[in-house]
């Protein structure tokens, strides 16, 4: 289940979860982490709001709507009125941010117009650290923005947003993640995601991811989430850790079946790992060997129906192979309680764009 998921796992009737669209590509931060920072051929730009408008229709069937793909959701002069007419279809809508550009206008505006959930991505718990891998963000502005969005939401009375913040963990900041519960908890904050590095374009990058890829019972890092969890449970507060080893699973958390990825000039993708704003083939780095990676798209929403798109033979195809991979793992689970097998049948291979992505691990 991805985060988003957890986050709003009620029942819904509606046919989709979660609708990730990205309004901009733009970002005006650094981070050695991310990937904008190491392909040259980046495409900075920004979805038509005429275009948007477009898609609007079709948030009737989706439970939620993610703004945010490759860069910075707020510098998109457009995101308050994208905001309004989301609600209008009863979708719920938010984003992750990195707080730049986040006025205490603009804050009300974003609360006046309905936003539901607001994620503030940190990379440190200390400013030392945050701002060293986010160069070009400071960690108390980052704060202050956090305060004053939790101010603002209990002077207006409002319930939304939801606000919490998103780690990133790599090895030259993990040993602040109890830290950064009691940094959480001091400011109020009720849920705190720790998350990977996906999407691995150098060895950099590669020698900093903290998960391993080996079937392993090691877990160097266990003291320190042994730590962050009892701080967490101290501050009454939701930690999400994710899995630090492979494990099988059945569906990525981005889940393919439920939901989908729109990218600025409106391609359609299974998710954003699967569409970034580069020239096919991209260089991505899967457990430490370099493979070369196509980009997936199965139409554009601006001019096809987004039923025709979803229901389209290549398309179907794709889903196809994580429809058999959860009825092979659905098998295998009835066959573990019937007849406590350990045994167990291996899954099929999931769609090949799949196959070097770190998502397929589960961690």
């Amino acid at each position: 289940m991805g985060m988003l998921d957890k986050l709003f796992k009620q029942q819904d009737p509606r046919p989709f979860s979660i609708w990730q669209i990205e309004l901009t590509t733009r970002c005006p931060l650094r981070c050695t982490m991310c990937i904008k920072d190491e392909y040259r051929d980046w495409q900075r730009k920004e979805m038509d709001f005429e275009n948007f408008k477009k898609v609007v229709p079709f948030l009737k069937d989706v439970q939620s709507v993610v703004l945010e793909g490759w860069g910075e959701s707020l510098l998109y002069r457009h995101l308050v009125e994208c905001l309004l007419l989301i609600k209008q279809q009863g979708a719920k809508a938010g984003f992750v941010t990195s707080g730049m550009g986040l006025t205490e206008e603009y804050a009300k505006d974003l609360i006046s117009a309905g936003i539901d959930f607001m994620g503030f991505s940190l990379s440190g718990a200390t400013g030392r650290t945050h701002n060293a891998i986010r160069v070009n963000s400071d960690l108390d502005a980052l704060i202050h923005s956090i305060t004053m969005m939790k101010r603002l939401v209990a002077e207006k009375g409002a319930a939304r947003p939801a606000i919490h913040i998103v780690y990133l963990m790599l090895k030259e900041n993990i040993d602040e993640v109890p830290s950064l519960i009691d940094l959480a908890g001091t400011i109020g904050i009720r849920q705190v995601v720790l998350i990977n590095i996906v999407h691995i374009a150098n060895k950099r990058q590669d020698q900093e991811r903290v998960f391993t890829c080996e079937e392993t019972s090691n877990e160097p890092y266990q003291a320190i989430f042994t730590e962050a969890r009892r701080r967490a449970q101290r501050y009454g507060l939701d930690l999400v850790i994710p899995s630090m080893r492979p494990c099988d699973v059945a569906v990525c958390a981005e889940n393919p079946l439920k939901n989908l990825y729109v990218s600025a000039d409106g391609e359609v993708s299974p998710c954003v790992y699967l569409g970034p704003p580069i020239r096919s083939p991209f260089r991505r780095i899967f457990c430490g060997k370099e493979y070369s990676t196509e980009r997936v798209g199965f139409g554009n929403i601006f001019q096809e129906d987004p039923g025709d798109i979803w229901e389209s033979k290549g398309y179907s195809r794709f889903r196809e192979r994580f429809l058999l991979r959860k009825k092979r793992f659905d098998e295998n689970f009835r066959a573990l309680l019937e007849t406590r097998r350990i045994e167990l049948t291996p899954l099929p291979e999931p769609p090949e764009p799949c196959r070097t992505c770190h998502k397929m691990l589960g961690v």
